[in-house]
């Protein structure tokens, strides 16, 4: 099912999508299960937002798909390449990429994003689903010039609105061969599907669930196919991953 978080004038609920209406649960389907209220709201007359906001990380994966490795010269690490992101570099559909002054040269990046449901510590590879809530699409911006500068990956992948997600949680994706696609005002930059990645999703929740204890809406980014490149004030930057939908969002640039 397609899990949003949304806001009709009153704050921030979650709702199951069901056709062009949104049925309305009880609260936050991680602690609060898929209990109903008698309301459904049109979609027209709702805003979707960001489907979470993790309690503590966004854990991202670089160098997952080795096209995109060869693209920018590196090698396809033999182990997970782990970053953070802060969560305060989340938004929503629609809410636009704020570029800001310290970069001359931002990035987008389309990635499938695993929404983690339980408390996760040391996960074996077999049991990576049984923590897992669902998942949805990520936009990793990058600040590809300060990525060069600084030689660490904290403030080229930190700024504020450098993680859009959505549009929904889906908690019946199966991970295969579903395509992801990104375009930039509707050119298509971005084309690959998830099974290329080379570390497996299982894998990357095992490997992080080693290193760190995994919370409820934490999120695991899991890396970008090959076809990164700029983005500018003015463009419309559309991420879609088969079987969840298209996270869309408008760039614009920050002032001071």
């Amino acid at each position: 099912m397609k899990v949003a978080r949304f806001s009709s004038g009153t704050g921030a609920r979650y709702g199951i999508i069901d056709g062009d209406e949104i049925v309305v649960l009880t609260g936050d389907p991680m602690f609060n299960g898929f209990e109903s209220t008698d309301e459904r709201l049109p979609l027209s007359e709702i805003k979707i937002v960001a489907p979470v906001i993790p309690r503590s990380k966004v854990v991202a994966i670089g160098r997952n798909y080795s096209e995109h490795a060869k693209e920018l010269g590196n090698e396809t690490p033999t182990e997970p390449m782990m970053f953070l992101k802060p969560n305060t570099s989340v938004v929503g559909p629609g809410d636009a990429i704020m570029l800001p002054p310290q970069s001359e040269h931002v990035s987008f990046e389309g990635e499938l994003a695993v929404v983690i449901g339980s408390i996760a510590k040391n996960v074996a590879e077999a049991d990576a689903d049984s923590v897992i809530f669902g998942y949805t699409i990520a936009n990793d911006v990058t600040a590809r010039d300060l990525q060069k500068k600084d030689g660490q990956w904290s403030r080229a992948k930190g700024f504020d609105t450098f993680c859009p997600l959505g549009p929904v949680i889906e908690t019946e994706f199966a991970v295969a061969s579903q395509s992801i696609r990104t375009t930039v005002n509707g050119d298509v930059k971005q084309d690959g599907t998830v099974d290329q990645m080379v570390h497996s999703v299982a894998s990357l929740v095992a490997y992080a669930s080693s290193v760190f204890t995994l919370l409820p809406g934490d999120l695991i980014l899991t890396g970008t196919p090959a076809g990164v490149g700029p983005i500018v004030h003015g463009d419309t930057v559309e991420i879609t991953i088969e079987g969840i939908g298209t996270l869309s969002n408008p760039v614009r640039t920050a002032s001071r």
